[in-house]
């Protein structure tokens, strides 16, 4: 949770991988859907255009059978920096994904922005474990490739 603003949850690691290499495994469809998301889920991804306006359509399939239906717009992509969509399937937030080189690593900044705090209060409770889940199985992928 970001302490300055209530509606945003900030979650940041430093990865032992260089930049271009931890941008490509989000911007590449193949290594995406499998990493993406929470231990235990698995994607199926109907659209992926990955540009300005370009819509990421997917389903995400939980450990218990359970299927997430996921929409998303691109609204700015800044290779290799930063990457920013919106989430439209609802809870509706903005996410905002920097990439900063350090040497041979990268951190990674991943900003959850909600419209409410309220909103924001109610999705932490899942999303800030879920996020650290969700870079572990980055990192998984990025020593396999």
């Amino acid at each position: 949770m970001n302490q300055d603003n209530p509606k945003e949850i900030v979650s940041t690691r430093v990865v032992n991988f260089p930049r271009e290499k931890v941008f490509q495994a989000w911007t590449d469809p193949d290594q995406l859907k499998n990493w993406w998301g929470p231990k235990g889920f698995k994607n199926t991804f109907e659209v992926f255009d990955q540009r300005p306006g370009g819509e990421w359509k997917f389903t995400m399939h939980g450990p218990d059978g359970t299927d997430y239906p996921n929409r998303s717009v691109f609204q700015e992509i800044v290779k290799p920096e930063k990457i920013v969509f919106d989430h439209l399937s609802g809870p509706i937030f903005k996410v905002t994904t920097t990439f900063e080189s350090m040497g041979e690593k990268t951190k990674l900044v991943f900003r959850m922005l909600f419209e409410t705090a309220e909103e924001c209060e109610q999705i932490k409770v899942y999303a800030v474990d879920g996020n650290e889940q969700n870079f572990d199985r980055l990192e998984e992928l990025l020593a396999k490739v």
